[in-house]
This record gives C-alpha cells, structure tokens and sequence, in this order.
C-alpha cells in the first residue's frame, strides 16, 4: 500500500486530483481509514493512476477515461484501442477546424491591416500535376449540381490551402471530394468556385503529363499548360462549409469489388423511390446490407430492416465509376447518415451519397 502523497509523487496526479478522481469513482483507493479518512492505494493502482494522467493530459473526456480504464483492468485491449483511436480522431478534426479558423483570422487581419484588399485582389498562381488534377476533376465532376436554383452549387470547388488543392462538387443530395498537392503558393486559405462549363474545359486541356499552371486574379481563374489556355469568371457566391458535412462518425465499413458490386447493382431488385428528383422525376433506389461476413447485398423489397441504407441506384453508380478503383470501401452509418464511399489508399478523395427514407 501507497500512502496519497506517493501516489501523487509516483505518478503525475496532484493530491487534489487524486481525491477528485475517488469522489467521481474514477481511481477508487484500495483503502480509506474510517478514523482518519486518509487514502491508501494497492501497488497494482500507479500503473492506472499514470494512465489516468496521461490521458487527462491528452484531453480524453472523463467518461470514456472510465471505460479505457476498464478495458485495462480486464485486458480487453480492443476496446481500449477503438476508445484511443476515437478520442485521436476527435483532436484531428478540432486542430482542423483551429487551423481553418485561424486561417480566416490571419485573412481578416490582413484585410483590416490593408483596408483595400480583399481576400482575391492580389494574383495567385501555383503549379499542380495535370495527371493529378485530372483525376480529381473525374472524381467530383458527377456531383455538380444543374439547379437553375442553387447558383452556389452549379461549379466545382477549388478550395486552396498550404500544400494542397481540394476539388468539390455537391448537389446536396451527393457530394464528391478529392485532393492533389501543389507546389509554390504558401498564401492563405483560398476557395473559388470555377463554374462547370470552365471546369470541363479545363478538364479538356488536360490530357498530357507536364504539370500545369492554375491562377487566380480577382474573380477570373485560369489553367496553362503549354501553349494551352482557358480561363473565365468565377461564381460570386459562397459555397457550402463542406468541411462539417464530412465528419462522419466511424461506422461500418465493407470492401467491396468494384466490377463485381456494379453488376449486382444494375441487375439487383430496386425500390421506386416516393421522392423525387428537382425536375419531378421519380427514382429507382437501391437497397443495402452489411451482412455478419462484411458482404455487401442489395435487398428485396419486402425485405427490411432497421439498418438497411437506402440510395439513389443511378447516383450510386456513378459514384462507383468516379472512385475510379478496383476496389473501394463502403462505408455505413445510420440509416439516417450518408453512405461514404472511399479509396483504401487515401482518406482524401472519396464521395458520399445522401440515404432516402424508405416507407413502410
């Protein structure tokens, strides 16, 4: 037995912090003298009690450090992992929400320190691989919207930050998201929405391997390569903060054969959907499981359950095609969340397809 003094000393907790963790039955001590109310802990506790520590200097919420602590008292390592990784997860999407705050906070600076520019008067110009960017054209191009409507959804994002370049295009019912480095600008965060038309003409231009010149000056982007060139206005509208419709909580993931899997889509049973498109068009849906083995099956109808997702079969297709893959991962959430669609190679590119409500 340890006095608390020595618990404290021995493993990074302060004696204050010691009592707090036994008041909210965190780190119970072995023992407590009923006269003296003075606390004594086993020698098997300062392995949990330098845990503990380190996983409130990690900023691990007390509710899951209870449960971390559980599964290593009884040795069950999976759970203890599945809760380290899940609070890592948390850290990474709240230092890349503080670095595209900041970065906002360092363009407002910039723009009260020199009144007369805006985030797009000076010229930018970098240089990004034709071969890349081609791709993540191909990738998002299915997702732009043709709603007359949402004028803010009818381009192709073209969000730039530090050393990379990120693609979106989104008609609210799905969204495709992919990634390629660049080289020579090291600015601020800048986001430009280059309309279909113009980003089908870029795309155009890009059939060779040399790297290619994209710039931005004011509200007029354009794309060298070679002699080649195309350019044009940007949409002045604002495009969604696609950054928080991408945080999806980890949910079930299946790997599937790409070639294998469309097959059984186009030639599997469908729904009709009740709702419909913008034009008033009705859709057929398609169904999925997870079964117990991580297969992926396409459901009859009739054939329901509470976690069954339900998706547009021919946005599904498309998303398929557009993943460009021998192989991509499904990946599932509620019935309620969207069906994520990725690459194993990069968490970077991938797409997502909104679920619709199936009537009983």
């Amino acid at each position: 037995m340890c006095s608390i003094g020595e618990m404290a000393r021995d493993s990074g907790l302060s004696v204050s912090a010691l009592r707090f963790y036994d008041r909210g039955g965190v780190l119970i001590p072995a023992w407590v003298d009923p006269v003296s109310g003075y606390r004594w802990y086993g020698s098997a506790q300062l392995e949990e009690a330098q845990l503990l520590a380190r996983l409130r200097r990690a900023g691990m919420p007390l509710v899951d450090i209870r449960l971390v602590l559980a599964g290593w008292s009884s040795a069950d390592t999976d759970l203890v992992q599945k809760l380290l990784q899940a609070h890592l997860h948390r850290l990474e999407l709240g230092l890349s929400d503080a670095r595209s705050e900041f970065s906002t906070l360092r363009a407002l600076l910039e723009r009260r320190e020199n009144p007369m520019t805006s985030l797009r008067t000076a010229a930018v110009r970098l240089a990004v691989s034709g071969p890349e960017l081609a791709a993540a054209l191909d990738t998002v191009r299915f997702a732009a919207s043709t709603d007359p409507e949402l004028p803010m959804l009818g381009g192709v994002l073209f969000d730039i930050e530090g050393d990379g370049l990120h693609v979106v295009a989104t008609d609210r019912y799905r969204m495709a998201v992919a990634r390629t480095g660049i080289t020579g600008y090291g600015g601020i965060r800048l986001q430009v929405i280059v309309p279909v038309p113009l980003a089908d003409a870029m795309r155009a231009l890009l059939s060779g391997k040399e790297p290619v010149q994209f710039a931005v000056d004011g509200d007029r982007v354009t794309l060298e390569t070679g002699d080649r060139q195309t350019a044009g206005q940007c949409l002045d509208h604002d495009f969604p903060d696609y950054r928080r419709l991408v945080r999806l909580p980890a949910g079930r993931r299946a790997l599937v054969d790409v070639s294998a899997f469309q097959e059984a889509v186009k030639t599997g049973p469908v729904r009709a959907s009740e709702a419909r498109k913008p034009d008033g068009v009705s859709f057929d849906l398609s169904v999925l499981r997870v079964t117990a083995d991580g297969t992926v099956t396409i459901c009859e109808d009739g054939d329901n359950d509470e976690n069954d997702v339900a998706v547009n079969r021919e946005f599904l297709l498309q998303s398929l095609a557009a993943g460009a893959r021998d192989q991509l991962i499904l990946e599932f959430g509620a019935p309620t969340a969207p069906l994520a669609i990725r690459r194993r190679d990069t968490e970077d590119t991938f797409s997502m397809l909104m679920p619709v409500r199936l009537e009983n």
